[in-house]
């Protein structure tokens, strides 16, 4: 017996939601139209609560390396179903290096509080990509560097972290990084 969506309210991974076999209104087709703008930046506004998060998400998972291998993901949507880009769309997922970042929870009373809680995102994102570590992708200062980010670290230190990560990054997998942020404006 085939199962009955599920209707998820709030739920912003894209991932999750069509692991679950949730309601999903396509809007794959955004994959397409942004990547054939070809721009360098592109600034997303939207009011709340009209899928910033979820169809950053989606992008996430169509570009990462992170889901490469997780076309299932993308079966049945819009973005593989065009004749014309078929092949050239399933080329493209799971390609690239992709760094996603949310300020989302970044809520402070004061600076020092929000600046602290800032560098707990990035401090987060080194952690989560420590594999740059090994071997020889960096040089001595390089990973001197890359060991001085952490919680709390000097707001000097801190604002080039995201550029260094993507230099990093494109460094050991010698592709150009997408770059996705969520909630900028929150702190």
């Amino acid at each position: 017996m085939k199962r009955k969506p599920v209707v998820n309210i709030g739920v912003q991974r894209f991932d999750k939601l069509r692991k679950q076999g949730a309601f999903y209104i396509d809007k794959t087709d955004f994959i397409r139209e942004w990547w054939e703008t070809g721009s360098d930046v592109t600034l997303i506004t939207r009011p709340r609560r009209f899928g910033k998060t979820l169809n950053m998400s989606m992008l996430e998972c169509f570009f990462s390396k992170k889901y490469e291998g997780r076309a299932d993901l993308f079966e049945g949507l819009s973005i593989f179903g065009h004749d014309s880009d078929r092949v050239k769309y399933r080329n493209l997922q799971g390609k690239f290096p992709v760094i996603f970042l949310t300020f989302a929870n970044v809520k402070a009373d004061g600076f020092a509080e929000m600046e602290s809680k800032i560098t707990e995102v990035i401090a987060d994102l080194y952690n989560a990509n420590d594999y740059l570590l090994d071997g020889n992708c960096l040089n001595a200062n390089e990973k001197a560097y890359y060991e001085s980010i952490k919680i709390g670290m000097p707001g000097s230190t801190a604002a080039g972290a995201v550029h260094q990560m993507a230099c990093f990054m494109q460094h050991y997998y010698q592709e150009n990084v997408i770059i996705i942020l969520d909630e900028y404006d929150t702190p």
